[in-house]
C-alpha cells in the first residue's frame, strides 16, 4: 500500500444504544473506521420511549435527513395537574402551535416545543440501520468484558473469548457499562428510594387536546405522560417505595391486571384510564452511580449514561449523550483533522478538552434531576404537596418563565461553537 492510501483509524465504539449509532455515523463521516459492539440481541424490545428536546435534536439535525425520519411526535401542549385527594385541580398549562412535520421546525420551535415523545425500540432500529446505511459495521450479542490498552491500541476482549483491536474505543454502554467498570473498577449502585412504574396505553378520551404532555403531581406520587405515535400515549409513576431491581423489561400478564388496580387507576384528568388501560408496563428502581472525576484513561473515553448515568427527572438522559457526541467528535476533527491514527498525546489533548466542557454542565444536569425527583415529584404530606402545586400554578401562569425554566436544561450544544 502506497503511503498517501493510509487506511483509516479504526475506533471501537461499546454500545448500539442512543449513542453508539449516532457517534459512529459522525466519525465515518469525518474518515474513521468506526466498529459497534452491542451486548444484546438486534431489535432488542427493552424500555419504553424517551422524550428528544431542543438538545438533542440539534445534534440529530447535523446527519442528513434524519430528522425527517424520526418516527416520534410532536408535543406542543402541556398540561399540569395536581391529584392530590381533595385538592384535584388544573395548575396550568401551555400550547405552542407548530409544524408537525418534523423536516419543517425552525429554531424557534425547538425552543417552544415540549419536545419529541418516541418510542425507544422505533428510534433506536432508525439509529442503527442510519448507521449500516452509512457502511458502519455493527456486531450484536457481543459483550466486551475487558479492555487493553497498549502503547498505540487498545485490545477489546469478548465474553466469547475473542478480542478486536482499534486505535482507541468510546464507551457508549449506558449505566451498566463494562467499560468503565474496566477502567474504573466495580461500583456500588445506591437505591435512591423511588421506583418507577412505565406503560403503553391509548390517549384517553377525555383529553381535548393531541400531542399532549401531562404532569400529574400526586401526593408521593407523580405521573408523566406523552404521545408517542397514533393514539398511543407512554407513561411514568414515580414514587417512593421499598427497593426494586434496576431493570426494563416488561411484567407478565398476571402482574399487569394487577398494577391496573394500583392507587393511580382513580385519579383524574386521564391518568387513570391511562393506567387501567395500559397494554404493556415495566417496573424498576431508579439508583445513583458515584460520580466520576474523569471520563477517560489513555485511549479510552466514556460517554453518555456510562459517564454521567442520571435519574429520568429532566428527560435528559439521550439528550446530553447526544451533546457529548458533539463535543467529543468536534475535539476529535480540532485536534486530528485528517482523522490519522492519533498519537496518545493527541487523545489526552482532545479528552481533556471534551470532558473539560461536559463534565461540570453534566454534573449539574444530575443534581438537578435528582432535586426535581425528590423536592417537586415525590413528595410526602399535604401541606407540603399543596404548597408544590401552588409553585406550578405560579411558574405557569406565564409560560416564559415556565419556558425559561425548561431552558436551562435543554440550551446547547452549539452556545458559542461552530457545528461540527
Amino acid at each position: 500500500m502506497a503511503s498517501s492510501e493510509r487506511a483509516p483509524t479504526k475506533v471501537i465504539i461499546v454500545g448500539c444504544g442512543v449513542a453508539g449509532p449516532v457517534l459512529a455515523c459522525f466519525l465515518k463521516s469525518k474518515g474513521y473506521t468506526p466498529v459497534v459492539y452491542e451486548r444484546i440481541v438486534r431489535d432488542s424490545d427493552g424500555g419504553l420511549s424517551l422524550m428528544l428536546q431542543a438538545n438533542g435534536l440539534r445534534v440529530l439535525a447535523l446527519i442528513p435527513g434524519l430528522l425527517d425520519q424520526l418516527p416520534g411526535v410532536v408535543e406542543d401542549h402541556m398540561e399540569f395537574c395536581s391529584t392530590v385527594p381533595g385538592h384535584e385541580d388544573q395548575l396550568g398549562e401551555y400550547t405552542y402551535i407548530t409544524s408537525s412535520d418534523t423536516a419543517k421546525l425552525t429554531m424557534e420551535d425547538l425552543n417552544n416545543i415540549p419536545g419529541m415523545g418516541i418510542r425507544r425500540y422505533d428510534f433506536l432500529h432508525l439509529l442503527s440501520e442510519t448507521a449500516l446505511q452509512a457502511g458502519v459495521e455493527i456486531h450484536y450479542e457481543r459483550k466486551v468484558v475487558d479492555v487493553h490498552q497498549h502503547a498505540d491500541s487498545v485490545e477489546v476482549k469478548f465474553e466469547d473469548g475473542t478480542t478486536d483491536t482499534a486505535s482507541f474505543v468510546v464507551g457508549c454502554d449506558g449505566i451498566h457499562s463494562n467499560t468503565r467498570v474496566s477502567l474504573f473498577g466495580r461500583e456500588e449502585a445506591s437505591y435512591t428510594g423511588l421506583t418507577q412504574l412505565g406503560g403503553f396505553s391509548p390517549a384517553p378520551k377525555s383529553w381535548k387536546h393531541k400531542n399532549s404532555m401531562f404532569n400529574y403531581f400526586g401526593e408521593e406520587s407523580h405521573m408523566i405522560s406523552y404521545q408517542v405515535g397514533p393514539n398511543l400515549n407512554s407513561w411514568a409513576i414515580t414514587r417512593r417505595e421499598a427497593e426494586h431491581k434496576e431493570t426494563w423489561r416488561a411484567v407478565d400478564d398476571s402482574m399487569l391486571q394487577e398494577l391496573k388496580k394500583d392507587p393511580v387507576s382513580e385519579w383524574s384528568f386521564g391518568a387513570g384510564e391511562l393506567l387501567q388501560t395500559a397494554h404493556k408496563m415495566i417496573k424498576y428502581g431508579l439508583y445513583d452511580r458515584p460520580e466520576l472525576k474523569t471520563w477517560y484513561k489513555g485511549r479510552v473515553v466514556l460517554l453518555g449514561d456510562a459517564a454521567h448515568p442520571t435519574s429520568p427527572h429532566l428527560g435528559q438522559g439521550a439528550n446530553q449523550a447526544l451533546e457529548d457526541i458533539y463535543h467529543l467528535v468536534r475535539v476529535l476533527m480540532k485536534y486530528n483533522p485528517s482523522a490519522e491514527d492519533p498519537s496518545t498525546e493527541v487523545l489526552k489533548n482532545a479528552f481533556e478538552e471534551y470532558e473539560g466542557i461536559r463534565l461540570p454542565r453534566t454534573s449539574a444536569l444530575v443534581k438537578q434531576a435528582r432535586q426535581v425527583g425528590d423536592k417537586m415529584r415525590v413528595i410526602s404530606g399535604v401541606d407540603a404537596c399543596l404548597a408544590r402545586d401552588e409553585s406550578v400554578r405560579a411558574t405557569w401562569a406565564n409560560p416564559e418563565i415556565g419556558l425559561r425554566n425548561l431552558a436551562r436544561a435543554r440550551t446547547g450544544p452549539f452556545e458559542g461553537e461552530s457545528e461540527i
